[in-house]
């Protein structure tokens, strides 16, 4: 199985690039978050994406050729999977035909860059190597697929998982790509993570990451992603937060690809975020060819030992519900906007005895998976 493409990817979805052009706009309205943040409610027309020559002219696609009805319903015992909530929300809302963008110092949005420095340059040089003395810098924890595929969905749990380091990060994400080498790689990535390099802080948010052909970037701090809604901000932290053997909390994403329109679509819960033209994502302009369900950590291994930062719930599958985290309702388009069951997943652990995976199937749940540990333990030193 050739995952070579992705491996490279995810180390530079660490490096997070972010363009010096990010937004200067004059926002209509500004919201003070409780948590600190500052939301500027910005004209649907004055954001980022359109700083992108490949988009000066485009015409914003209001609303997809696609639902979500007729989807299994989401039955996994005393999982709340409610519309998404963003602690900015609780102090004001955006005005219609605006978009809610975190506000983000240039110095901020370079952090992640600037301490990953070394890392990016090591890449760059041996994109296929992602080990340093024997111990992969990337945990991963996962189910993967490949074929050719129009779209994925999956309903992920929610944690607030430690991070030993300002200059480690927890994810757990939806990956959708096509490419084996970063010459060639396109990649769109949509979840959570905690990420205190780039947010300056530690709590868990919402993300989406796009690569395409040695750049990237996260949400909208640079040209690309194409946000429609005025409801819910890239970037924003996610509330409330799933408790250890207590109320679980969920968040549904789904990526699918709109023929009709040459558009990735993107939709978290209810609500549809807006889209990625494929014109930025040329090696997607067709479909994906590998799906990726999981955890991911970055261990910087600054004392010479394994992190302690934890994936997921930070508690190993074998808890299952309510211990350790899980994304179930795990689906993929492989035809005619329709959603299917997974078709021989394979479960990916590069250190199990740091962070795990397992696979399962049920009448309630459809695919799922259980993920997650605590990084460093007696079995993991």
């Amino acid at each position: 199985m050739e995952l070579k493409g992705f491996y490279c990817f995810m180390i530079l979805l660490i490096v997070s690039f972010s363009d010096a052009s990010r937004l200067s706009k004059t926002p209509v309205k500004s919201i003070k978050s409780e948590d600190g943040d500052v939301i500027d409610c910005v004209h649907i027309s004055r954001q980022p994406a359109f700083d992108n020559p490949l988009l000066r002219n485009h015409v914003i696609q209001t609303r997809p050729k696609f639902s979500l009805e007729g989807l299994p319903a989401n039955k996994l015992s005393n999982s709340k999977n409610l519309p998404i909530a963003q602690l900015w929300q609780l102090s004001g809302s955006c005005p219609e035909e605006t978009i809610p963008i975190r506000r983000t110092k240039q110095v901020d949005a370079l952090t992640a860059s600037s301490i990953h420095r070394n890392l990016h340059s090591t890449v760059a040089r041996h994109t296929e190597q992602i080990r340093q003395e024997g111990r992969p810098k990337l945990q991963l924890a996962a189910a993967l697929v490949e074929g050719e595929y129009y779209g994925a969905k999956a309903t992920i749990n929610i944690w607030g998982p430690l991070v030993q380091q300002s200059n480690e990060l927890t994810t757990s994400l939806l990956s959708i790509s096509r490419g084996s080498s970063l010459s060639n790689l396109s990649s769109i990535e949509v979840g959570w993570q905690v990420n205190p390099s780039l947010y300056n802080d530690n709590r868990t948010r919402l993300f989406t990451f796009w690569w395409n052909r040695f750049k990237g970037c996260y949400d909208l701090l640079c040209s690309g992603f194409i946000q429609i809604t005025n409801k819910i901000a890239l970037g924003g932290a996610l509330s409330p937060l799933s408790i250890y053997h207590g109320e679980q909390f969920d968040i549904d994403v789904f990526v699918l690809k709109d023929a009709s329109q040459d558009v990735w679509w993107l939709q978290v819960g209810k609500e549809t975020l807006g889209y990625w033209p494929t014109s930025l994502l040329p090696n997607l302009a067709n479909s994906a060819s590998t799906i990726l369900w999981g955890g991911i950590v970055f261990d910087s291994e600054s004392d010479g030992q394994h992190t302690t930062t934890q994936m997921g719930s930070g508690h190993p599958p074998e808890e299952g519900f309510e211990g350790a985290s899980y994304m179930k309702n795990l689906q993929v388009v492989v035809e005619s906007d329709n959603l299917s069951p997974l078709s021989n997943p394979v479960a990916i652990a590069q250190q199990p005895n740091c962070y795990n995976v397992t696979l399962g199937k049920s009448s309630y749940s459809g695919d799922y998976i259980f993920y997650g540990g605590p990084g460093r333990n007696p079995n993991c030193p």
